[in-house]
């Protein structure tokens, strides 16, 4: 019911910013929550950052705090990473919910099929 985009993926310097943006399609009017989470090779899968659709709370995984910003409008949320770090290097997805907001990957029902992030040193 729900499609999801991500778009903003791409190679960037250590210390620049880079801006994802993940754009949902059909039954939007059900958002409760959206996040971003991460995968880099040979790594488990890493909470990034969520937000709260009625609300616009955030939630910010500890190696993002204060780098990141999720921010969210209409259909659309948006990833601001700032000063990034090699170690950031990984594909993102975008995830979405109907009931849940948070740091928990499985309570998300729909997720896009991700855009690589790369940040050289």
């Amino acid at each position: 019911q729900v499609q999801l985009v991500e778009s903003g993926g791409g190679l960037v310097q250590a210390g620049k910013s880079l801006r994802l943006s993940c754009a949902a399609s059909g039954r939007t009017f059900s958002t409760y929550g959206m996040g971003w989470f991460r995968q880099a090779p040979g790594k488990e899968r890493e909470f990034v950052a969520a937000i709260t659709w009625s609300d616009g709370m955030t939630y910010y995984g500890d190696s993002v705090k204060g780098r990141f910003i999720i921010s969210r409008v209409n259909a659309k949320n948006t990833l601001q990473m700032n000063s990034l770090k090699p170690e950031d290097t990984a594909i993102y997805y975008c995830a979405y919910s109907t009931y849940y907001s948070g740091t928990d990957a499985e309570h998300y029902e729909y997720w896009g099929q991700g855009t690589q992030v790369t940040v050289s040193s």
